[in-house]
């Protein structure tokens, strides 16, 4: 990867924007890739970098985004044309084949990882609960922000806000974060203190706050009371996480209606519209043919 395609790397997780790395691991002749180039797949569907032409950007383009939207990783293999008789049925686990008939090169294997920001944890406070949610968190990949002003905004992709600031500006954060509909809000109190403090919500609120924070688990030590407060946000995860977040992609793909092949709706995929319709292409060639002669392939 380029010194410029790494700083681009560095500053898209700096800025916690996901992205799909993706790399030429095989490259067979003729095709104008070769093993070691690489690219970035980004949100919008733009590609920085290079590891093939048009067709072949296309195919990482739509594969890229499906990644974006499900995370994990895997080996992409084009083809330039329908598969070999020998080729088995089903691709072998954690392989995606795909034969697109507009590749004017040989077959292509490409690695593709995505790239998400950490879960992000939003924490009010600064007591020895607090701290320890930061020492805790780390431990377990979370990236978790301290900070001790109540009128600190809250993250759009906070995973998670904490209020344990121990009685100071307590109400005003979690209606904060409520307002900013945080997937996990919790309140590090007693049972009875943090009824005081809830009772001056709705009900719809209060049954949106977890409190007392954390599970049961008997924690006596900050650490403890840490651990089962994060051990409670990884309990009610999975259900969340089978939909992809707002701002993250939807791997939507349209049908090139020239080759057949299945292309990202995405800003940056090639498109043309006609008699009111959005048509998207694998490349300028068959975007080309489409505007040559729209009615061959609408009536295809």
């Amino acid at each position: 990867m380029s010194v410029s395609l790494v700083e681009r790397a560095e500053g898209l997780r700096a800025q916690r924007t996901p992205f799909v790395l993706a790399t030429v691991v095989r490259a067979e002749r003729p095709t104008s890739a070769k093993a070691g180039d690489r690219a970035l797949v980004l949100p919008d569907g733009t590609i920085e970098g290079f590891v093939g032409g048009e067709c072949a950007e296309s195919t990482v383009r739509a594969q890229g985004l499906r990644l974006l939207s499900t995370g994990g990783s895997t080996l992409l293999r084009i083809t330039p044309g329908a598969p070999s008789p020998d080729q088995p049925a089903e691709p072998a686990e954690g392989l995606v084949v795909v034969d697109n008939p507009c590749l004017s090169g040989g077959t292509l294997e490409i690695f593709l990882e995505s790239v998400v920001p950490p879960v992000l944890v939003h924490v009010f406070g600064s007591a020895p609960i607090a701290r320890a949610l930061e020492r805790v968190g780390a431990a377990v990949g979370y990236e978790v922000r301290l900070t001790n002003d109540p009128a600190a905004p809250v993250p759009p992709d906070a995973a998670a806000v904490v209020v344990a600031s121990h009685g100071r500006d307590e109400p005003g954060v979690l209606a904060s974060a409520l307002a900013a509909g945080v997937p996990y809000v919790a309140l590090v109190a007693s049972s009875r203190r943090g009824a005081a403090v809830l009772s001056g919500l709705d009900a719809g609120q209060r049954d949106r706050i977890h409190s007392p924070a954390g599970l049961d688990i008997g924690a006596r030590t900050p650490a403890e009371v840490a651990l089962s407060v994060l051990a409670e946000l990884v309990s009610i995860r999975p259900r969340a996480a089978q939909e992809p977040p707002a701002e993250q992609p939807v791997a939507a793909v349209a049908t090139d209606p020239v080759c057949g092949m299945d292309v990202a709706v995405a800003p940056a995929s090639l498109q043309l519209e006609y008699a009111g319709t959005t048509w998207y292409f694998c490349g300028p060639g068959c975007r080309q043919a489409f505007a040559d002669d729209p009615g061959r392939y609408r009536a295809a």
